[in-house]
């Protein structure tokens, strides 16, 4: 990965972040940090690391130790020594139905469309393991951990609406806007120029990432730009 990311800060002028094995680990008698790990995204080009899986498990430390910053995640750590700005949290969360918010613990809004059994309420539970392990936290309450421990950046991912084109979840993004200070770029679900116009309309987004219909040329990024500004919504064309 190292060769990749070097090889494309070569030709590559925009603002790159890599994610994907930042984490303390051992190999061949020898432990590594996660910061030492993220030292050597940042010398080959990175401009900034993303943090997914680990970042739960931070949060999860976070609220069991009564919200004490330990200086021991990755977050911390990094953050500390390369500035908020360099670090990104991405929360992979599925959509978990219920028919009271009293039932459970966790942030609910009322659901977007009725759940399988007529639920008229929701809340976002965050998965590891690239959603194959869920657990019993939602993507609020680990947004607002991973502000407290130093992360200058949420990409909020929701598996739900990933590939289907119809649009962010846009109940989730506005709930985590709200719930921290630092930016938030609503991921999952853009299939048109008008659900980024639609995101920033109605949510507290600071940006919006969309890759498949980029990707296969579905839609022009001029499209989405052109859209926006016609609707009022400011972008750089």
């Amino acid at each position: 990965m190292l060769g990749v990311l070097q090889a494309a800060s070569e030709r590559v002028f925009v603002p790159m972040t890599v994610g994907g094995g930042i984490r303390a680990f051992s190999a061949q008698g020898r432990s590594y940090s996660a910061l030492e790990v993220a030292s050597e995204y940042f010398r080959s080009g990175a401009d900034k690391i993303s943090i997914g899986g680990d970042a739960v498990d931070a949060a999860e430390d976070y609220y069991a130790s009564g919200k004490k910053l330990t200086g021991q995640t990755a977050i911390e750590q990094i953050s500390q020594v390369y500035g908020k700005q360099a670090v990104v949290v991405s929360i992979d969360p599925q959509r978990v139905y219920v028919s009271d918010p009293a039932s459970t613990p966790h942030t609910c809004v009322p659901a977007s469309e009725p759940g399988p059994n007529g639920e008229a309420w929701c809340w976002w539970q965050c998965t590891v393991k690239g959603g194959r392990e869920a657990r019993d936290i939602d993507a609020v309450a680990v947004s607002k951990a991973v502000e407290a421990l130093g992360a200058g950046e949420i990409m909020l991912n929701c598996i739900n609406n990933d590939g289907k084109g119809q649009g962010f979840d846009l109940a989730l993004v506005d709930a985590v806007s709200k719930a921290v200070t630092i930016p938030v770029i609503a991921s999952s679900g853009a299939g048109a120029p008008e659900h980024f116009t639609e995101v920033f309309q109605g949510t507290g987004a600071a940006a919006a990432l969309a890759a498949g219909i980029f990707h296969r040329r579905e839609v022009g990024i001029d499209q989405v730009k052109r859209h926006m500004v016609d609707n009022d919504v400011p972008a750089r064309l």
